[in-house]
């Protein structure tokens, strides 16, 4: 099938796994643009995003690679990380060379075209804005906290987050990928610091709730804490529906294995526990219930199982082809 007869399809995220998702779904015969969060302070993106003045590449980077259709030692390198006893120490090599394509082409967004030819991506990757943005929190307390990397070490119940600067242009090519989308994913990521940055900017979340295009949210696995601590699935819809002051989202996929005890002790430690998928809540609140076995484990780690999830979302996609063949 040519790409331009292809089902387009927009995914919203960032952190770790958004790009799990990308790696199953690029199999498909689909056109995938993913739009990343560039909300990032820590780590090697916040050291560059301060000292470089760029949006932060360290989500973008790893979006790039899973999309990627290169050799794996092209992709392990491009995602090699320096363990050094110098400034180089924790930088990885992608986020170094997004940088410098940054300063030569003078965009960001251009750099991460250039980028996705070397990687020969399949798909589009765009940023959520061609520039840095602070992620804040004000929490239930009243406090307010600055910066995303800081937000789940607060210790403290989220009330809403927001960015700053206030005035932040979303990207016409992302508004118009909203608009063509034939289905629109949000996540799998975390609630407040990976899929709210991307539909807070301006005009992006907007474009999001008028789109005609079916809505699936992919719910997380684990509770986070600092973030979603005791959040039920239909806790995490309606943080997303406050903050957007509207009700957009058509479907929502949960898991329906329960996590062995064994694995459920290595997260002990960080307070996350299973999300409870409160199916008649969900419901209740007129979405369409994907219950199903989308969970995986490697090395004891808990990940969405990037095949089966990508298998259902283009059985989904399948589907609303159909109808509109068919009415």
């Amino acid at each position: 099938m040519k790409k331009k007869n292809q089902p387009k399809v927009v995914i919203i995220g960032g952190g770790t796994g958004l790009p799990v998702l990308l790696r199953g779904l690029k199999k498909y015969p689909v056109d995938i643009t993913a739009v990343v969060t560039v909300a990032d302070d820590g780590g090697s993106s916040g050291r560059l995003r301060e000292d470089l003045e760029i949006p932060p590449p360290g989500d973008i980077r790893n979006v790039l690679a899973a999309l990627s259709d290169v050799e794996p030692l092209i992709e392990e390198m491009f995602q090699h990380r320096f363990r050094t006893s110098n400034e180089l120490s924790g930088h990885s090599l992608g986020n170094l060379i997004i940088a410098a394509l940054t300063s030569i082409t003078g965009d960001f967004v251009h750099a991460i075209q250039e980028m996705s030819k070397v990687l020969k991506v399949r798909g589009k990757v765009l940023p959520a804005a061609n520039q840095p943005v602070e992620l804040n929190a004000i929490m239930e307390d009243g406090t307010v906290v600055k910066g995303e990397s800081k937000i789940p070490k607060a210790g403290k119940r989220i009330d809403r987050v927001f960015l700053t600067p206030e005035y932040v242009l979303p990207l016409s090519e992302t508004l118009d990928a909203i608009r063509q989308a034939d289905i629109i994913v949000i996540g799998p990521g975390s609630l407040y610091t990976s899929i709210l940055p991307n539909l807070l900017v301006p005009g992006l979340g907007e474009e999001v709730c008028r789109s005609k295009a079916k809505k699936v949210y992919i719910c997380n696995l684990m509770t986070q804490a600092g973030e979603t601590l005791n959040f039920t699935a239909s806790d995490h819809v309606k943080a997303i529906y406050d903050h957007m002051n509207c009700s957009f989202i058509d479907t929502i996929l949960v898991n329906n294995e329960g996590v062995p005890s064994s694995i459920q002790n290595r997260y002990t430690e960080e307070q996350a526990k299973p999300v409870i998928y409160d199916v008649e809540k969900l419901m209740k609140m007129g979405l369409n219930v994907i219950y199903d076995r989308i969970i995986s484990y490697t090395d004891d780690v808990i990940r969405h199982d990037t095949e089966k999830v990508a298998k259902i979302i283009y059985s989904l996609l399948e589907d609303e082809q159909q109808s509109i063949a068919h009415p």
